[in-house]
């Protein structure tokens, strides 16, 4: 019985020692812009940007074959600091990334259903069959799966309110930038 015992024993710890020198030398490196965009993303993995999940866009996205506006939930901001993180000028006069948004439940035709809270990716949704249910805000991340599959139609898609923490300066247009040489010159006449 010992000997059974201390031959498992001795069995598990070089193979565990075994496996843990193969994953230390024979590991393949990621492409740390893919990691960084990867988390840059919202991750709810939803295919509105026509990829699988977050990581096949990142991928995509550093490899440039995928537009930086790709994500819906991730809207402006992602695309500024995708943009930012590539050092890639991106003009938004031809983008289609929107305001970020976020679900609301309109209590009076909710019948309880339960079927949004089943397609969030991101557990936004409380509560429970046959009671009406409720988004929070602060998990919610714009995909819009919950609207797709919604019998009665009461979820909508609202803008975010712009409060003092989600609150950002925009930087000026283009055509503002270009123009301050000449205000300057002006005033200095």
């Amino acid at each position: 019985m010992l000997e059974g015992i201390f031959t498992l024993t001795i069995l598990g710890l070089s193979l565990g020692l075994f496996l843990g020198l193969a994953a230390r030398y024979l590991k393949v490196g990621a492409d740390p812009i893919v990691e960084d965009i990867t988390a840059m993303l919202p991750g709810s993995n939803c295919g509105q940007c026509g990829f699988a999940g977050c990581g096949q866009a990142a991928e995509a996205v550093a490899g440039g074959t995928a537009s930086l506006d790709m994500c819906p939930p991730g809207g402006k901001s992602l695309v500024e600091s995708l943009a930012a993180r590539l050092g890639v000028d991106w003009d938004f006069s031809n983008s289609t990334a929107s305001e970020p948004s976020v679900a609301f439940v309109e209590e009076a035709t909710c019948i309880g259903c339960a079927r949004c809270f089943k397609a969030c990716p991101t557990d936004a949704i409380v509560g429970a069959p046959k009671q009406i249910h409720a988004v929070l805000n602060s998990a919610c991340n714009g995909c819009r799966l919950c609207v797709d599959v919604c019998p009665t139609e009461c979820l909508q898609m609202i803008e975010v309110q712009t409060t003092l923490e989600n609150w950002r300066w925009h930087k000026p247009l283009p055509q503002l930038a270009q123009l301050r040489p000449v205000l300057a010159r002006a005033q200095a006449a």
